[in-house]
This record gives C-alpha cells, sequence and structure tokens, in this order.
C-alpha cells in the first residue's frame, strides 16, 4: 500500500485502518512509525487500528499505553477498549483486568474483550465468572462473548452454566451465528453431551469446517469412533475441505475405535487427496492407533521414516503404548527423546515409573522417582470432581477434607462389598505403591475418582447421571470397579478423564474396554 506521503493525520489514520483490518499489521506499524517521524500526533483515531496490529504481531503494547496516556486519550472508551483488548490477546490478563476495573464506563466491547482474551488463554474459570458479571451488570453479550464463554464453559465442564448460556443465546437471537453455533457443539461434545451436540449440529443452518469437526472430534473423544466417520463422510459429500484439526479428530476416532485399517488410509489420504500436509498431531494419533493394536514395530517404523519433525507429544504417544504393553526398552527410548525436546515435562517420568511398578520393579521405580526429585520435576497431583446444583466438589485420592467425608467412604465401602458380591477382584498391579496387598487394595478403593462416584451415588438424583471428571487418565482397576457399580446400582455414569470419555451403563462403557 502507497505511502500517504505529504498529507495529514486524516489520511494517515485511514491507511493505518485499512492495513489493519487487510490484515496487513506490519504495514500497519510502518505507517505509524513514519507519521510519528513527520511530526504527527496520534489521536483516538490512529491507536486502536495500531493496538490491534500490534497485538496480532505480538509486539507488547507498553509504549501506545504510555503514548496514550500522554495524550490524554484514555477517557475515549473505544481507546481504552482496544489496550483491553491488545493486553488480552498477548495474554497479559493481570494489565487488562486491572485496566478494566479502573475504567469509568464500560460498553459490551469492553466485556467481550476481556471475556475473549480469558477464554483464548484457557482462564476458563474467570471467563464465566466475568461474564456472569457482565449481565449482572445489564449489558447484554453479542455473539463473540457467547461463543467465548461456550468455550469456557467446555474448557471447565461447566454443562449447566453451558445450557444457560444456551438458552439466553436463544432467546438474544444470538444462536444462529456460526461461531455460536459451533461452540455450542463443540461444549456440549466436550461435556458428554452428544445427543445435545448433534442436536445443534442439525439445526445449524450454515456450517464450515470447524463445526462438522467439533462433531467429529465429539463422537471420537465419547468413543463413538464410526459414528465420527460416518460424520466425516458426510462432510466430503456436503464439498466442505477438511483440515488440519479435521485429521486430528479422524486419525484420533481411529484410534479410540481399533479402526487400523482405516486409520492408515486416511492418513494416506490426507497429503495426496486434500493437501493437508501431515504434521506432529497425526503422527502421534497414528502411533496411538497402532501402538494400542500392539504394531509397536510399525509404529517406530513409520516415526523413523517421518518428514515432518517430530514433537514431544508424539514420543509420548509411544511412551504410552509401551506402558500398555509393557514394552520397558522401547519406553526407555522413547523417554529420552521426551527429556531432549522438554526437560520438565513430568509425563515421562511418571509413564516410566508406573510402567516399573506394574512389573515390581521397584528399585527402578525409586531411580526414577529420584531422577525426578534432583531434576526438580513434579508431577500435577491427580483430581477427580463432580457438579451438583452448580457447585463443584473435588477430590483426591485418600481425600478427607469434604464436609461429608464420613459419608463417601461408608458409600465407598458399600460400594466395594455389592461388586466384590458380583465377582469383583481388585487389580493390584494398578497400585503404584510397594505396600502389602491389603494396603494396597485399600488405596485403590480410595481413588479420586471412587470417591466421586461415591459423592455421586449420595447427592446426583436418581434420575440423572453421574458426571464425573478426571484431570489424568483413569486406571484400569477403577474402570472396572466403576462399570460394576453402575450395573449394581443401576445407575448411569459418565466419567471423562484426560484421554476420553467413558459413557459407562449397565455394565458396558463406550470405550469398550479400548481407551
Amino acid at each position: 500500500m502507497a505511502s500517504p506521503a505529504g498529507k495529514g493525520l486524516v489520511a494517515y489514520n485511514a491507511a493505518i485502518s485499512r492495513c489493519s483490518r487487510a490484515a496487513l499489521h506490519r504495514r500497519a506499524l510502518e505507517l505509524f512509525a513514519e507519521m510519528r517521524a513527520r511530526g504527527l500526533r496520534a489521536d483516538e483515531y490512529t491507536l486502536p487500528p495500531i493496538l490491534n496490529s500490534a497485538a496480532l504481531l505480538r509486539v507488547p503494547p507498553g509504549e501506545f499505553h504510555g503514548l496514550l496516556l500522554r495524550a490524554g486519550l484514555a477517557a475515549h472508551l473505544h481507546v481504552a477498549n482496544a489496550l483491553v483488548d491488545a493486553y488480552a490477546k498477548l495474554s497479559r490478563l493481570g494489565a487488562a483486568r486491572a485496566l478494566f476495573d479502573e475504567m469509568p464506563r464500560r460498553d459490551v466491547v469492553t466485556w467481550t474483550s476481556l471475556v475473549t482474551g480469558l477464554a483464548r488463554a484457557g482462564s476458563h474459570g474467570s471467563a464465566v465468572r466475568v461474564y456472569r458479571d457482565m449481565v449482572s451488570s445489564g449489558i447484554s453479550p453479542d455473539e463473540f462473548a457467547v461463543a467465548a464463554v461456550l468455550s469456557s464453559c467446555a474448557g471447565s465442564t461447566a454443562l449447566e452454566m453451558g445450557r444457560t448460556v444456551h438458552a439466553a443465546a436463544v432467546q438474544s437471537g444470538h444462536e444462529p451465528f456460526l461461531s455460536v453455533g459451533n461452540s455450542l457443539v463443540s461444549m456440549y461434545a466436550k461435556t458428554g453431551s452428544l445427543r445435545d451436540a448433534r442436536t445443534v449440529f442439525d439445526a445449524m443452518r450454515a456450517r464450515c469446517a470447524i463445526t462438522w469437526t467439533a462433531l467429529i472430534v465429539g463422537y471420537a473423544q465419547n468413543g463413538r469412533g464410526r459414528e465420527s466417520l460416518a460424520v466425516y463422510a458426510e462432510m466430503i459429500r456436503s464439498g466442505c475441505r477438511p483440515d488440519y484439526v479435521t485429521f486430528v479428530g479422524l486419525l484420533f476416532a481411529c484410534s479410540h475405535a481399533g479402526l487400523v485399517d482405516a486409520g492408515r488410509a486416511h492418513f494416506r489420504s490426507m497429503q495426496s487427496e486434500h493437501g493437508v500436509a501431515p504434521g506432529p498431531d497425526h503422527y502421534a494419533c497414528m502411533v496411538d492407533l497402532l501402538g494400542r493394536a500392539g504394531r509397536l514395530d510399525e509404529a517406530v517404523e513409520l516415526l523413523d521414516r517421518s518428514p515432518a519433525e517430530l514433537d514431544a507429544t508424539v514420543w509420548k504417544a509411544l511412551l504410552a503404548a509401551c506402558r500398555t504393553h509393557r514394552n520397558a526398552t522401547l519406553a526407555e527410548r522413547a523417554a529420552e527423546m521426551v527429556w531432549r525436546l522438554d526437560p520438565t515435562d513430568a509425563v515421562p517420568y511418571v509413564m516410566l515409573s508406573n510402567l516399573y511398578s506394574r512389573a515390581r520393579r521397584w528399585a527402578d521405580v525409586a531411580r526414577v522417582r529420584a531422577l525426578m526429585k534432583s531434576r526438580g520435576i513434579s508431577k500435577e497431583p491427580g483430581c477427580s470432581w463432580v457438579e451438583v446444583s452448580g457447585v463443584t466438589h473435588v477430590f483426591h485420592a485418600e481425600d478427607i477434607d469434604h464436609p461429608r467425608t464420613a459419608e463417601i467412604y461408608r458409600k465407598v465401602a458399600e460400594m466395594t462389598a455389592r461388586i466384590r458380591a458380583r465377582g469383583y477382584l481388585p487389580d493390584t498391579e494398578w497400585a503404584l505403591q510397594d505396600e502389602a496387598p491389603e494396603g494396597r487394595e485399600k488405596g485403590l478403593a480410595h481413588h479420586g475418582e471412587r470417591l466421586a462416584v461415591a459423592f455421586g451415588l449420595l447427592a446426583v438424583p436418581a434420575s440423572a447421571p453421574i458426571r464425573v471428571y478426571k484431570n489424568l487418565r483413569v486406571c484400569g482397576d477403577c474402570h472396572t470397579a466403576i462399570k460394576m457399580v453402575a450395573a449394581v446400582y443401576g445407575r448411569e455414569i459418565i466419567l471423562r478423564d484426560s484421554n476420553c470419555f467413558h459413557h459407562i451403563k449397565d455394565g458396558d462403557c463406550s470405550c469398550g474396554d479400548y481407551w
């Protein structure tokens, strides 16, 4: 774009604004520097597009913040909004919040900038709280705020809040917006409500690759991989082009359904038929697919001939497969690769330790834990949670902090007795401590997910499913026990771990014990 040389501030403002809207962000900043070199002072029309371009280029807004303060432009609402948005886009959430709190006036743009920034940064609980404050203050959310808070409802597993936002979106006429529809499909799928996700999807007037991908991934994560493949076929027939993320969801679906041949075929078709170059995420899915099927040699061969630069995710997928099939030699190689790529990642230590624990190689367990400690690495503590009447109840292993602890432990004892009567025998290979069998069995019975299920039996109405969320992968013994609990008590239990959803009813699980 030609420089507005010889012209005044109005011409520069117009040129900067056009560049910012056209995503010519570097050119916008060049024009801004040229304008200032000519002695022209920025006004309230200069700074919003410049702040937007700077943020999208990851340029800290401090210089612009100081400039607008010196020029007395902070009183202009649209300038302050642009500054909040810039800090939020750069994940400078403390600065964005401080500026927001100081503003004497706020409008829907101010609130939306903060909500979307928090959601984008993964501060989902904060995003939901700000959205609630926005509604309480009498500001009607726009479609951008609605889409952002729905993504945070998905990220924080706040299904009931998501339903509330959905109802409000219908009343305010925001449901037809494509971004809102996409967020609704994703929110329902990520909270285990596939029927609702499909209902929203079917009602949408327009769809894009994001819409189709959200449903493909949703079916995959909820143990319905064949439906994922059917939706993908429907997507292709509709003329919508799959993208990088679509294939991640599709290969994930093949992996979790054990569809090795279909996974290979879709992996080959990416580049040849759709022009999508496989990346580390796709290789991780293929390693997971082959590893689950016990084809570790084929997985290693695939990685050895990969033209893509592999990241730690790929090697962690191989490490997980090694843990499943107890291949310690290959697991050690995979762990070394993860350490080389990301020395601070706790996952390889934990996976190796678990593999050694199941093999009763306690000296190796101690060695790995000592190495982890010497390097200052700490693992993420496991926890499970249940939401009842809008309140989230969190449980750790051996937890005694809940107000109803005594009732919960009595219910755990009752659960254990009833499933034992049906033939349950604890699989103490999943107990990761070197102790007597009685202690190992007790430790398993008091895992966080078991305590959460016990609380669910006490607090969730019999007509509703018990929804338990876990930040780590559920252990094999808990998976078996919870399936039996669901059958004995005649309850539907929906357990989401870090890997997928487990829809458990009548003693069966949607994962088919293949997770």
